[in-house]
């Protein structure tokens, strides 16, 4: 895929969720409004700072509800596995599976595979984040090629008021 500017549309897709029911990204746009969306792709269930991450954004999740801003997760580890970490931690956040790495393809994310120049944990997407507005028009985005240099939420709340006060109007 080649590279996704800022102001263009992302692309759509449709993943099922750990808790059964299929999310279509077209969908949900049409259902929120003007809502802003918070796009976060991780390692896995298997990665202790993915799970961390996941807890801080779970304990940051009323700031962003109350900010019209709404979190997906996404990974490209077995769902089972993510059900298991939701149910684990008691998660609320939207953990969907990309267990067919559709979103990582579309969205451009690193694909860690036995080609990588390093070894770590097998094969698997990395840490990205991408910011629409609520006509999935990308905002911010990050790629990550390793599981550090994440932002930390309250970075995103940082990169989300600094991008609402500096939006130009359409």
């Amino acid at each position: 895929m080649s590279p996704m500017n800022l102001n263009e549309q992302v692309p759509d897709f449709t993943l099922p969720s750990v808790t059964g029911d299929e999310f279509s990204f077209k969908d949900f746009l049409n259902e929120n409004g003007d809502d802003w969306h918070l796009l976060i792709y991780f390692r896995g269930s298997w990665c202790p700072a993915c799970v961390e991450e996941l807890k801080d954004l779970e304990e940051s999740h009323e700031y962003f509800v109350n900010h019209q801003v709404h979190l997906t997760t996404i990974s490209a580890d077995h769902k089972d596995s993510l059900h298991n970490m939701v149910s684990k931690h008691d998660f609320s956040l939207r953990v969907l599976a990309d267990q067919e790495l559709h979103v990582l393809n579309q969205y451009g994310i690193h694909y860690h595979d036995e080609n990588s120049p390093y070894e770590d944990h097998g094969t698997h997407g990395e840490p990205a984040y991408f910011l629409t507005d609520g006509d999935g028009k990308l905002l911010y985005q990050q790629r990550q090629t390793s599981p550090f240099g994440r932002p930390h939420p309250k970075e995103l709340r940082k990169i989300i008021q600094y991008i609402r006060k500096n939006l130009k109007c359409h």
